[in-house]
């Protein structure tokens, strides 16, 4: 009988993964068809057959500079930027064992937004502006070190982590408003458009800057998958299984820090994607970080792009910032998850 009983546990395990597998496999299928079809469409007709010649063969297309200059360094901007802020709300949701964290609702965007638009008044013109994603990076630890400090209390409870989050979000607004009243004209228009969350003007040297940051942080978040399943259990459980639960949660805060630091410096303080694409990965996949980790990446990345996307063709001839249509989703999520978290505490 416990013969039995284990070994149809297994089958369902595996099946379970088949299922998990068959669906990130179906979502990267679905990110690469969307941007394809992406690239096809803008300010300028094009058809998807010029789009591919202009890919195959660009010394031959009219519309290469088009295609390789003006789309594709914005369309694979917004993938890698939806997949760093998706990935950084995964592991936030699983460390603080809270389904409201996320790299904005407690606080890290917002620290990342402070220190990039400091820069961005005061040192751009003498640093140069490829020191932009270091000051941000830096924001969005600060933030986080302060909110573990200030909610700290005989240990780290998860909803006062958030609240604590979201009153220091509120105040660091504030001072990224007050910096942006005092300063010059010129700093405080890139600042505006910066915050709003654009990939306008997207170029390669946006996209091999993110590149590296993601390819370092993220076989880390993989390797350390199985620690945060167990974090997710409580710090007790999590010892119980020989987990170190303090360097763990350092390791995975610290890549959290650098994906959303990152993500916010090349594209701006995009709200919401790393709270709603964990989520809707999980009901995909289930909770398990190791296949939840890259579904909440690619089903971040289609929001960014259809977001963008979105911005580039429906109001033509302006182009909307993605985070716009990013927010006018997120901020209804985030009162549906509030009202669904109190109503399951209740």
């Amino acid at each position: 009988m416990t013969s039995h009983t284990s070994s149809s546990f297994i089958s369902s395990e595996q099946r379970h993964d088949d299922r998990s597998l068959l669906t990130v496999v179906g979502l990267a299928i679905l990110l690469f068809a969307s941007a394809g079809v992406s690239l096809s469409l803008g300010s300028f007709p094009t058809s998807f057959a010029d789009v591919l010649k202009a890919l195959a063969a660009p010394q031959s297309s009219d519309i290469a500079f088009i295609v390789w200059e003006l789309r594709l360094p914005r369309i694979v901007l917004a993938i890698l930027v939806g997949g760093a802020l998706a990935m950084a709300g995964a592991i936030l949701q699983g460390i603080v064992r809270n389904p409201l964290a996320s790299p904005d609702v407690i606080g890290m965007t917002s620290g990342a937004a402070l220190a990039a638009v400091l820069f961005l008044a005061l040192f751009s013109s003498t640093l140069g502006i490829h020191w932009l994603p270091l000051f941000a990076m830096l924001g969005a630890l600060v933030s986080a070190l302060l909110v573990f400090v200030l909610a700290w209390k005989s240990g780290l409870h998860p909803s006062r982590m958030v609240l604590v989050g979201i009153g220091l979000a509120a105040a660091m607004g504030a001072g990224t408003t007050l910096l942006i009243v005092i300063s010059s004209d010129a700093a405080a228009m890139s600042a505006y458009v910066w915050l709003t969350g654009s990939l306008y003007a997207a170029q390669w040297r946006d996209v091999n800057g993110l590149l590296p940051w993601l390819l370092v942080t993220t076989p880390v978040c993989l390797a350390f998958a199985r620690h945060a399943d167990a974090i997710a259990l409580g710090d007790q459980v999590a010892e119980g299984l020989g987990v170190a639960v303090m360097r763990s949660r350092v390791i995975l805060l610290a890549c959290a820090v650098v994906l959303a630091g990152a993500a916010v410096a090349y594209a701006g303080a995009i709200s919401f994607v790393g709270l709603m694409a964990p989520h809707i990965a999980a009901k995909c996949v289930g909770r398990h970080m190791a296949r939840l980790i890259p579904a909440s990446a690619l089903v971040g990345a289609l929001i960014v792009l259809y977001a963008d996307l979105l911005g580039r063709v429906a109001f033509l001839p302006k182009d909307l910032p993605a985070g716009i249509f990013v927010a006018g989703i997120g901020a209804p999520f985030f009162v549906y998850l509030l009202h669904r978290t109190r109503y399951q505490r209740a």
